[in-house]
């Protein structure tokens, strides 16, 4: 039988429980319609898997796997031509569905349903295989190791629309600002904006993290805990063009009021996350600077492929955190703590046994 990770109901309110970790099985994946069998060879952390933990996030449940991220290879398939199609490729899973190619968002009524972890959706990726429909599948990118390719979807969708889609930034000569340099989505948006020709800032409260961001190709950087960084950052940009085009937040906070004195007038803050706080205020001077706030999450099964593509186009590489290899809850717990006190940069991996899981069935 394959074996899954998910997380074990114990009592606790929402915000001060931490769900325990615990080994479940699964039944054998039959394979029906269009749908294949991939065995998972990494899966990759993302912050609402700590809030599922948490019960901070919708749908909360238990018995389903966790996580979203998932790279593998196809082992079965049912019938159709579609499906038998994908027979021994090395795949990349489309992390949700419910959302085709709407820019506005979800076209099902459902909304956007992500895997791992909720009653929304079935399905996870920190097990040893997972049958879903072959439309949701992207070859993998063939420079990426399988820790990398797992280190992109949710990440690598979220930061792909929250830059290219939500900004329309994403080219030559462009100025933009990545706030929380260190994060998954974030250091996603600052490979799409330097590969695509921006200069790239960055801001943390680590210089550690700060100076690795300038060693991926940022401009520059400051430290948000410093209170004049904003004048910091100006001093940074271009002689020819003071001011930033955009920027791409996933704190909330006091970015308003900060970034539109950044900002030209017009300049657009894309936000894709609120780990301050889940409010933040609208001054009435962004409003006077025309300053445009766009929430922005996740993306379309249309801008996931986009985005797949151009990392194979550009050869680039999410940035890797750490690895633990197995379905070993004590060594996953690990990477929760890595994630809890801040302490990563990039992503958080589980690989996995993969095809030689796949041949135990």
């Amino acid at each position: 039988m394959p074996f899954a990770i998910a997380i074990k109901k114990i009592d606790g309110k929402p915000g001060e429980v931490y769900y325990p970790l615990e080994k479940i099985t699964l039944p054998e994946p039959e394979p029906k319609d269009n749908e294949v069998v991939v065995s998972l060879t990494a899966a990759a952390l993302n912050h609402r898997d700590l809030f599922i933990r948490q019960h901070l996030y919708p749908g909360t449940t238990f018995g389903v796997p966790l996580l979203a991220d998932g790279v593998g290879t196809v082992t079965h398939t049912a019938g159709s031509a579609s499906a038998s199609s994908w027979l021994g490729e090395r795949v990349i899973l489309n992390p949700g569905t419910g959302w085709a190619s709407d820019v506005s968002g979800p076209e099902d009524a459902r909304g956007y349903a992500i895997m791992g972890g909720t009653k929304t959706n079935p399905l996870g990726t920190l097990a040893d295989v997972v049958a879903l429909d072959a439309r949701q599948l992207e070859r993998c990118p063939a420079h990426l190791s399988d820790a990398e390719a797992a280190a992109l979807p949710l990440t690598g969708l979220t930061a792909w629309r929250a830059l290219r889609v939500k900004t329309a930034c994403a080219a030559p000569g462009h100025n933009v600002l990545v706030t929380g340099i260190g994060g998954g989505v974030a250091l996603m948006v600052l490979l799409f904006g330097v590969a695509a020709g921006c200069n790239v800032y960055v801001s943390s409260g680590d210089q550690g993290k700060i100076d690795k961001a300038v060693g991926l190709g940022a401009r520059g950087g400051v430290n948000y805990k410093e209170k004049d960084w904003d004048t910091k950052l100006l001093d940074m940009l271009p002689h020819e063009k003071k001011y930033l085009d955009a920027i791409i937040d996933g704190a909330g906070g006091d970015i308003v009021a900060r970034g539109s004195r950044l900002l030209k007038a017009g300049g657009i803050i894309s936000v894709y996350g609120m780990t301050v706080s889940p409010k933040m205020d609208f001054h009435m001077g962004a409003v006077l600077r025309n300053i445009e706030v766009r929430g922005s999450t996740m993306g379309s099964r249309k801008e996931f492929a986009d985005m797949v593509e151009f990392v194979r186009e550009k050869k680039l590489r999410p940035v890797v955190s750490r690895t633990v290899h197995g379905l070993d809850v004590d060594k996953i717990d690990t990477l929760f703590d890595d994630m809890k006190n801040a302490s990563q940069f990039g992503k958080l991996v589980v690989t996995l046994d993969g095809v030689k899981a796949a041949s135990k069935l």
